[in-house]
């Protein structure tokens, strides 16, 4: 390899490092934040239950908001298995999964399809994207990549150039640009969808 492809090569390797670390302690102060709200429970028990009911509101009207081109499928969650499973969706959306979840955050090689299935049933987002993809690309994805409840990885045999997943919907696109990434993103992280809302995307496996 020559020394310039060197430096390209170490310089987004630095940049995907420093964009899981930033994904990480964005997470850890979320932790902290719920860990210390934990306390004044008692008190805010009115104000959840009107938070609850705001919230199921606005994922219904959420919800009527159709995006072009997203594909839906029906799984149950909860369904925890041992060793390789056989998805009918690549990447896989839902189903049979390991019962550990992947911790979400920015990987620059492909991840295990079972831990990462059980990070969409938290209510994380998945955007997965062809190895060979240009560089460029993969940098505008990595920015647009929730801090929180967000996952990145290249993905080997996809039929599109980049895919985004959440539990049970899925939408391809051919680049990085496409003006339906950031819509699925809003709509479907932590979306009406999700099996199990609020679960933990860290203390798991991966970075």
């Amino acid at each position: 390899m020559s020394k310039k492809n060197t430096t390209t090569t170490n310089a987004r390797q630095e940049r995907l490092e420093a964009a899981r670390k930033e994904q990480q302690a964005a997470e850890r102060r979320r932790n902290g934040i719920l860990y210390g709200a934990a306390g004044l429970a008692v008190a805010l028990i009115a104000g959840a239950v009107f938070w609850a009911i705001s919230n199921d509101e606005g994922r219904k009207i959420a919800a009527a908001d159709e995006i072009e081109g997203v594909e839906t499928y029906d799984y149950p969650g909860g369904n925890h298995v041992e060793g390789t499973v056989d998805y009918k969706e690549t990447p896989p959306v839902g189903g049979e999964h390991n019962q550990r979840w992947l911790n979400c955050g920015v990987y620059d090689k492909p991840v295990p399809n079972e831990n990462a299935v059980h990070s969409l049933e938290h209510g994380a987002v998945w955007i997965t994207y062809q190895p060979d993809l240009a560089e460029d690309q993969v940098d505008k994805l990595v920015d647009m990549t929730p801090k929180t409840y967000g996952l990145i990885s290249p993905f080997e045999g996809m039929d599109s150039p980049i895919t985004i997943s959440a539990w049970g919907t899925q939408l391809k696109v051919d680049s990085a640009d496409d003006p339906r990434l950031e819509p699925f993103i809003k709509k479907y992280r932590q979306g009406p969808q999700t099996p199990e809302p609020g679960a933990a995307c860290t203390g798991g496996v991966g970075a």
